[in-house]
């Protein structure tokens, strides 16, 4: 757009320069003119009459750049008492003939392509016609010959430049509306992947949180009167998720960091602290020998982790589950691994829950979360066997 905004002033200088130079050949032509016809005719009637045309054509001519280009009736009008003046002039003094040069100029920038060629041919009509006025001698070929020639010649050259203008000006309209509408498509889209993580912020923080809340207060509920101990063990329990997920809140209205990572925390030790809830055990391994990751890739590996142990508590009946965190070189890898009773719905990406379609977006989110760093995920799976996630996210070379 910017290459398009400096095209357009570039343009802008070049036409008024011609527009300079036009003018200014016509003011030398006239005053030419009038020294010729004053030499060479002095002392004659028509001489005042010749003298109060040319500077009325003069005066006329100068307010021709205050009316502007476009074709309005105050433009024609002016054209025409131009053109007008100037024919009169023509047939008092032949000589005055050739400033119709710069009326070509003139007429071809305020009439329509066809009308100007017209005019232009009359205007040479008449030109040749002083010529041959002028001539002594014997018939010179090229008084008949030389002005539709120049008129010509300026006249294809004028509507050649007017094209050329016109197919600038249409590509430049077209790349700034092309501009306009790519910075529109980028807002959207935006937009929308502002969207798409603020919902896997909230999936994975808040409504897991959440979840478990509901949960531990549900066995709380159950266990009130036969074991109160345990029940308000439940309960600490959920009071203790309840602040974590008022802090996370807090942190993702402000977009840090997720818990656990702030201030360039230790991914291991942010994942060694994950639990799924009372039922579940959790375990956590680390492999090979820790490297520093981006801030990108230790939230998404954390938030796939919560999300999976979310899935593990909620869905899988499982009593044990494995975090391993291994380090490969050229890759990071998570694995999450449960003893559950397995998936068995043909794609988990799309194990929604047909009751709740609020629920479901775990996997997709996961997805979405490793395909923004480059990296896979995938899920493995047999029925009564348990469930391993694994998610792989490729790591810059390191020099």
């Amino acid at each position: 757009m910017a290459q398009a905004a400096a095209t357009q002033p570039a343009q802008n200088e070049g036409t008024r320069a011609l527009a300079a130079v036009m003018h200014g050949a016509f003011f030398a032509l006239l005053a030419a003119s009038l020294v010729r016809f004053l030499i060479r005719h002095p002392g004659e009637a028509r001489t005042p009459w010749i003298i109060a045309l040319s500077v009325t054509l003069a005066l006329l001519y100068v307010l021709g750049p205050a009316l502007g280009a476009a074709p309005t009736l105050r433009r024609l009008c002016w054209l025409g008492l131009v053109i007008a003046t100037w024919v009169v002039l023509v047939l008092l003094a032949p000589s005055f003939a050739w400033c119709a040069v710069p009326l070509f100029y003139t007429a071809l920038r305020t009439l329509p392509p066809r009308a100007a060629i017209v005019l232009v041919a009359l205007l040479t009509t008449l030109v040749v016609i002083a010529q041959l006025q002028l001539a002594n001698g014997p018939f010179d070929p090229n008084l008949l010959l030389a002005p539709p020639a120049v008129a010509a010649l300026a006249t294809a050259v004028f509507l050649h430049m007017e094209r050329q203008a016109e197919r600038q000006r249409a590509l430049i309209d077209d790349l700034i509306r092309t501009r306009r509408e790519l910075a529109a498509t980028e807002r959207r889209e935006g937009t929308l992947a502002e969207r798409q993580r603020l919902s896997m912020e909230i999936h994975d923080t808040l409504a897991q949180n959440l979840s478990s809340q509901q949960m531990l207060l549900q066995a709380a509920d159950r266990t009130w009167d036969t074991d109160p101990a345990t029940a308000r063990r439940h309960v600490r329990t959920a009071n203790e998720i309840a602040a974590r997920g008022l802090a996370e809140a807090r942190r993702l209205v402000h977009d840090l960091a997720p818990p656990g990572l702030d201030g360039g925390g230790s991914l291991p030790d942010a994942l060694r602290a994950l639990d799924a809830g009372p039922e579940v055990t959790v375990r956590f391994h680390l492999e090979g020998t820790p490297v520093p990751l981006p801030e990108r890739a230790r939230a998404a590996l954390l938030r796939i982790a919560q999300g999976a142990l979310a899935n593990v508590r909620e869905h899988s009946g499982a009593r044990t589950a494995a975090l391993t965190l291994s380090f490969l070189g050229d890759q990071v890898v998570l694995d999450v691994a449960d003893d559950g009773r397995g998936l068995t719905a043909p794609d988990p990406a799309r194990a929604a829950d047909p009751a709740d379609p609020t629920r479901g977006h775990g996997l997709p989110a996961m997805r979405a979360r490793v395909s923004q760093l480059g990296g896979t995920l995938t899920v493995e799976s047999t029925p009564g066997e348990g469930t391993v996630l694994s998610a792989s996210i490729p790591l810059e070379p390191r020099p």
